[in-house]
């Protein structure tokens, strides 16, 4: 039988294979920056789209801000057990739906000061994040782009 001459240890045959250990944590270190930074991104970007003035906005087109309640309480937060982020406006401690009927559009029952019966109120659509959103991420490849590194 004929041998090459070549011989190769088990130590040095691993060497030639990829770390799995430093690859998964290179990975993991850029899926939290990255997705990060993605929530930061959508977060401000949805937060100037709600413009302060006095009048109101058109359906369709984000909502118009008068107190900047809205606006103040758009808050994203990275989860790293589900590696996700959530985006969106946290509920305040006053009853109602706002933020939900701003983008979604629906109905509202209230009791207006100085009446004993509720009124229903129908909102159109003034979506401010689901544009964000959307906006956001056609620039999610560049984000990813280049950034696994060991």
């Amino acid at each position: 039988m004929a041998t090459s001459g070549f011989t190769i240890g088990l130590r040095e045959a691993k060497a030639g294979f990829f770390d799995r250990p430093a690859v998964q944590n290179a990975t993991d270190r850029a899926t939290n920056r990255n997705l990060s930074r993605f929530g930061a991104f959508v977060r401000t970007r949805s937060r100037s789209s709600i413009r302060k003035r006095k009048g109101i906005s058109e359906p369709g087109q984000p909502p118009s801000s008068h107190v900047g309640t809205l606006k103040k309480f758009i808050f994203f937060s990275f989860e790293p057990t589900n590696k996700s982020v959530v985006i969106g406006p946290t509920r305040t401690s006053g009853p109602g739906t706002a933020p939900e009927l701003l983008e979604h559009g629906g109905t509202s029952r209230f009791v207006p000061p100085r009446q004993r019966r509720p009124v229903a109120a129908r909102y159109r659509p003034r979506p401010f994040m689901t544009p964000a959103f959307v906006e956001e991420q056609k620039r999610l490849p560049d984000l990813w782009r280049n950034s696994v590194r060991k």
